[in-house]
């Protein structure tokens, strides 16, 4: 029954035209289990990724994405998480992504404020 419920809170996500929410606990599960299937999109600016991010993400700026799109076609049969700051860079780089066939976007739920607040670790570039 969960997964009935589950499996219906995505597609109507998908339905509405919103990319599906991932929780952070979700995420941090998943890196664990299948680190080889999931890329971390943090698609805010250089200077934000290198003061602190989630460890693995790549940076592809939100403003960039559609000229980094051969970068990034290799990760269109992984599942992508995109975050922000806030949510509203991701969401301008999720609806490229998927104009461009990415089909398993997530939203990582609270974006890098959320995850920050939960005190969950970062890692900064040098």
């Amino acid at each position: 029954m969960l997964t009935l419920v589950v499996s219906s809170f995505f597609m109507l996500n998908a339905f509405a035209g919103q990319t599906p929410a991932i929780s952070q606990q979700a995420l941090i599960e998943a890196m664990a289990q299948d680190a080889n299937n999931i890329v971390v999109l943090d698609v805010r600016s250089a200077e934000e990724f290198n003061e602190g991010h989630i460890k693995g993400a790549i940076n592809v700026s939100h403003n960039t994405v559609e000229e980094n799109l051969a970068k990034l076609t290799q990760y269109k049969d992984k599942k992508v998480v995109v975050y922000c700051r806030s949510g509203r860079r991701a969401g301008i780089a999720e609806h490229i992504l998927a104009e461009n066939g990415f089909t398993k976007l997530y939203h990582l739920t609270g974006d890098m404020n959320g995850w920050v607040a939960a005190k969950l670790p970062t890692v900064k570039t040098k």
